[in-house]
């Protein structure tokens, strides 16, 4: 928790101080910055797919190649909604997490029409261990990954969506499963930098390439979209001030890459 108005201030600058330098230096270099991803395996990762135990990385959904976690479906028989997550091993609530990802390959043709070209990093995200087999999202919050559908149309990436969750928009709670960012449309196949900035239960700032492209506050408990949840977990209107990233799984293969976080917290 930030326990006075000066320890905020004093968040705020390290904040936009990070947003200066981790969006245009390669944050290898940087003090404080740890990998979450060594580029040859992940072990410090686990899976939970919808229809399958928490640890069981059905098809070899999540697998790692060239350097790469690599998001694939080609050892499924069919998609039968079995949206995945892949966890990394611990809680985080005060963080500036960069990332790499492209949208690539061929969409699963027996997966929900609005997962084409579409998936995400979930960050706030209840403990996979608590989900029943058959609960299909975590409660969570998601930074949207879209491609451009080449049609003409603009189609941003760095969206917010809510499964199981609301937010504060523009001073109200706003009830939209997803609010769109302020960024342009990326190509299929284009590599593209996501950073996702989180002060607990307070600000949270969403950049692509660079640019501050969607801003909001108080992620709490509560809107629908999650089913199959555990009720004693689903507390509505709980504030979530901390909770577990994942690299979602939903019918669209994606590659992620050179995944760092900077933790923000003024007792680490």
């Amino acid at each position: 928790m930030i326990k006075s108005r000066s320890s905020f201030v004093f968040f705020f600058l390290i904040v936009n101080l990070s947003m200066l330098t981790a969006s245009a230096q390669d944050t290898t270099h940087q003090k404080g910055w740890i990998s979450l991803f060594n580029g040859r395996e992940i072990n410090d990762w686990v899976a939970k797919i919808n229809h399958h135990d928490v640890g069981v990385n059905y098809g070899n959904t999540f697998r790692v190649e060239e350097g790469m976690i690599k998001v694939r479906y080609d050892q499924y028989d069919s998609f039968n909604t079995s949206y995945g997550h892949l966890y990394y091993k611990q809680l985080f609530s005060y963080y500036h997490l960069v990332f790499e990802y492209r949208i690539t390959g061929e969409w699963r043709r027996d997966a929900p029409s609005y997962t084409i070209r579409n998936s995400g990093v979930m960050f706030h995200s209840q403990d996979p261990a608590t989900m029943p087999r058959e609960q299909d999202w975590p409660i969570s919050i998601e930074f949207q990954l879209l491609a451009g559908l080449d049609d003409g149309k603009p189609r941003p990436t760095g969206n917010m969506c809510s499964p199981g969750t609301d937010v504060v928009f523009e001073g109200k709670i706003d009830n939209r499963h997803c609010i769109n960012s302020t960024s342009k449309t990326y190509a299929i196949n284009e590599w593209v930098q996501g950073e996702i900035i989180v002060l607990g239960d307070s600000l949270i700032t969403h950049i692509i390439n660079g640019d501050t492209v969607l801003r909001y506050s108080k992620p709490q408990i509560g809107g629908g979209v999650v089913n199959n949840y555990d009720p004693k977990i689903k507390q509505d209107g709980k504030l979530l001030k901390e909770g577990f990233i994942a690299l979602q799984s939903e019918g669209q293969p994606v590659d992620f890459r050179n995944i760092r976080l900077l933790n923000l917290r003024e007792d680490k």
